[in-house]
C-alpha cells in the first residue's frame, strides 16, 4: 500500500482559504466584469437613443422638407469634435447624409440590420464592421415619421473600441480591486492558518510528552473553542492515563516486591515457552542468570532439563502436575515443584506457572529422622540384647555358680549404665533442642574461666587414669552471654573426647580468647578424623570407628549436644583435623 501523502493543518488551512478566496475573487471580478460590460453598453445604448431621438427630431423637418444636403451638413456639424457617426436613411435604403462619409459612394443601407429592426419596429441596434469605415461599430437606428408616415431612418453610431477601451478600463479597475482583496485574504489566510497551526503545534507538544509518561504539565487551552475543548478532553484523559498509570506502576512495584521477597521461587510462561515472570529465588533455586532470563525463552536458558520438560507436560495439560527435582543446579538442592496452567480473566490458557520450593533441609531432616530411629534402635538394642542374654543364662542356671553369677551381673550392670546413659544423652539433648526452638535457654554475662575450670575437673579423674594432662590457658576478665552448666557440659564433651581418643602420657590444651568473638579451642593430640567425615561428626550417633567408640563407652551424642549448645548459644563449633595429628575443636560465641 503506497503511503498517503501528508500535509501540515498549517499549509490545508492556508492553501484552502486561499483557493476558495481565489476561486471566488475570480468569479466574481468575471461576473461583475460581464455586469459592468452588460451595463455601460446599455448606459452607451441608451445615450445613443436620446441623442438619436434629439436627431430625429432636427432631422424631420429636413426629410419633410427634402433639404438632403442641409441635413447632411448638419449631420456633419452634429458630431464636431465627437467619435460618433451619425447617417440619415431614407425608406428606401439610399443614405441621404453622414457625417463621416461622402453619401453619393455609399451603398443601399436597406439591408442592415438595424436598420431593418427600425423599419419594423421602430428601434434597431447591432454591432457588427462597418465596410464604408473598416472598423467595428455599434449601431442604433430611429425611425423618422411624420405622424404615420415613415420619413427615414436616423442612425447613430459609435466605433466599438472606443467601448472597448472602457470595458478594458473597468475591468482592470475590478482585477486591481480583486488584487487588493486577495492580498488582503492572502495575509487573513496567513495569520489564521499561523494561529491554528501554532494552537495545533503546541496539543502537539502535548501529547508528546503524554506518550513518553510525562503528565507534570497540563495542556494550555488555545483560544480556539473547539481546540479547547481537544486540550481539556487530552488534559482529562492525561489525569486518568496518569492515575491508571500510578496505579499499575505501584502493584506492579508491589508484586515485584512480593515476588522478590518470597523464598519460594515463581516462574511463569507463555504458551510459546517465553518467561514472563522469574524471581531471584528462582534464579537462585535453579541456578540461572536472572538477568539474562527477564523475557528470554526457556529453551535458551534451560535446554533439555528435567524443568522445561515438566513445564512442557503442564502445557500440553489442563490439570496440576507436582514433581520433585535434585539435579536442577549444582548445589545439590531437593526443589519440589507445583505447576498448574496460567488462565486469563475468561478462563483461556495463556501459559503455565511453577513454583519451586527447596525442601532440601526438610529432605535431610527426614533422613536425619530415619538414621536417628534407626541408630537409637540401634544403640538401645545392643545393651537391652546383652542385658536380657546374660539374664536368660542366669535363669537357666548360671545363677547357681556364684563366680558365674557375678560375672554376669557385672555385665548386666555395665550394659544398664551403658542403656542410662544414651537414655540421659537423649533427654539433654532434647532439652536443649526444645530450648533451642523457643529461644527460651537462660544466658548471664559472666567470666567463663570458671565455667571452663568446671568442666575440666569433671573430666579430671579420666584424665588421670590416662596420665594425660589438661591445661588450661584463659584470661579472667574474658566474659560472654552464656548458660553456664550447658557451656561447661559442652566443653566437657569436648574435653571428654580429647582424652578418650589421645595417647596415654600426651597432653589436652584449653584455651579461650577474646577476639571478634569469644573463642573456645579444645586441642588433642590423638589419632585424628579424617576429612571424609568431618561434615557429619556432629550427627546423631555418628561414629568414625564404631567398635572402638563403643569400647571408649561413648552414647554418639555427646558431639551433637555440643553442636546444639553453641548454637542454642547463638554460636557454632568448627573441628580441624588430620589422621596421626590429633584434633582442634573451635567454639565460638557472640561476644557481651
Amino acid at each position: 500500500m503506497r503511503p498517503v501523502p501528508r500535509i501540515s493543518i498549517a499549509s490545508f488551512v492556508f492553501f484552502t482559504c486561499l483557493l476558495v478566496a481565489m476561486a471566488t475573487l475570480g468569479a466574481i471580478a468575471l461576473f461583475s466584469a460581464e455586469a459592468f460590460q452588460e451595463i455601460y453598453h446599455q448606459r452607451v445604448a441608451q445615450e445613443l437613443d436620446a441623442y438619436a431621438q434629439i436627431l430625429v427630431c432636427a432631422g424631420r423637418d429636413f426629410l419633410r422638407s427634402g433639404g438632403h444636403d442641409a441635413l447632411n451638413a448638419f449631420c456633419r456639424d452634429a458630431v464636431e469634435g465627437q467619435n460618433t457617426r451619425i447617417t440619415v436613411i431614407l425608406p428606401d435604403g439610399s443614405v441621404v447624409a453622414d457625417s463621416e462619409h461622402d453619401t453619393a459612394s455609399m451603398d443601399n443601407h436597406a439591408e442592415r440590420e438595424e436598420v431593418l429592426e427600425a423599419l419594423q419596429h421602430g428601434r434597431g441596434r447591432a454591432v457588427r464592421f462597418s465596410a464604408t469605415l473598416g472598423v467595428d461599430m455599434l449601431y442604433h437606428a430611429v425611425a423618422v415619421r411624420d405622424n404615420e408616415t415613415l420619413l427615414g431612418v436616423v442612425r447613430v453610431a459609435l466605433p466599438f473600441d472606443q467601448l472597448s477601451a472602457a470595458v478594458r478600463r473597468i475591468r482592470m479597475r475590478i482585477m486591481a480591486a480583486a488584487a487588493v482583496v486577495a492580498v488582503f485574504t492572502l495575509a487573513v489566510s496567513m495569520v489564521v492558518s499561523w494561529t491554528i497551526n501554532r494552537s495545533v503545534q503546541r496539543t502537539i507538544q502535548g501529547v508528546r510528552r503524554f506518550s513518553r509518561g510525562d503528565f507534570t504539565e497540563p495542556l494550555e487551552p488555545p483560544r480556539l473553542s473547539e481546540m479547547a475543548a481537544l486540550s481539556d478532553s487530552l488534559n482529562d484523559m492525561a489525569a486518568q492515563l496518569d492515575e491508571r498509570l500510578r496505579a499499575v506502576t505501584k502493584e506492579r512495584n508491589q508484586q515485584e516486591a512480593v515476588l522478590s521477597s518470597m523464598v519460594e521461587g515463581v516462574l511463569a510462561v507463555d504458551n510459546q515457552g517465553r518467561i514472563m515472570t522469574f524471581n531471584e529465588a528462582a534464579a537462585r533455586l535453579t541456578g540461572i542468570d536472572f538477568e539474562k532470563a527477564q523475557n528470554a525463552h526457556l529453551r535458551d536458558i534451560a535446554p533439555n532439563t528435567p524443568l522445561a520438560q515438566f513445564i512442557t507436560q503442564i502445557l500440553n495439560s489442563s490439570k496440576p502436575k507436582e514433581s520433585e527435582f535434585g539435579n536442577l543446579s549444582q548445589s545439590g538442592r531437593i526443589l519440589q515443584v507445583h505447576g498448574s496452567v496460567l488462565r486469563d480473566a475468561h478462563g483461556k490458557g495463556i501459559g503455565a506457572v511453577v513454583v519451586l520450593n527447596d525442601v532440601t533441609r526438610l529432605r535431610r531432616l527426614e533422613q536425619v529422622r530415619r538414621d536417628f530411629v534407626a541408630n537409637v534402635s540401634h544403640e538401645l538394642r545392643t545393651p537391652i540384647t546383652s542385658i536380657k542374654g546374660f539374664v536368660e543364662t542366669l535363669l537357666d542356671g548360671a545363677i547357681d555358680t556364684s563366680e558365674d553369677a557375678r560375672r554376669f551381673l557385672e555385665i548386666v550392670a555395665k550394659q544398664s549404665d551403658r542403656l542410662n546413659a544414651i537414655l540421659g544423652d537423649l533427654l539433654t539433648l532434647s532439652h536443649i533442642e526444645e530450648g533451642e526452638e523457643k529461644k527460651s535457654i537462660e544466658v548471664e554475662v559472666t567470666g567463663i574461666r570458671d565455667t571452663l575450670e568446671a568442666a575440666l575437673q569433671l573430666c579430671s579423674k579420666k584424665a588421670g587414669a590416662k596420665d594425660i594432662q589438661v591445661r588450661l590457658h584463659c584470661d579472667p576478665s574474658v566474659t560472654a552471654r552464656i548458660n553456664p552448666p550447658l557451656l561447661e557440659q559442652a566443653v566437657a564433651n569436648l574435653i571428654d573426647n580429647a582424652i578418650k581418643y589421645s595417647p596415654a602420657g600426651s597432653d589436652v590444651t584449653v584455651r579461650a580468647g577474646l577476639q571478634d568473638e569469644v573463642v573456645i579451642q579444645v586441642e588433642d593430640h590423638g589419632c585424628g578424623v579424617a576429612a571424609e567425615h568431618l561434615p557429619r561428626l556432629f550427627e546423631r550417633f555418628y561414629r568414625v570407628d564404631k567398635a572402638r567408640s563403643r569400647a571408649l563407652g561413648g552414647t554418639g551424642l555427646g558431639l551433637s549436644i555440643v553442636n546444639h549448645v553453641i548454637t542454642a548459644h547463638g554460636g557454632r563449633v568448627t573441628v580441624e583435623s588430620a589422621p596421626g595429628v590429633g584434633s582442634t575443636f573451635s567454639i565460638y560465641l557472640p561476644a557481651a
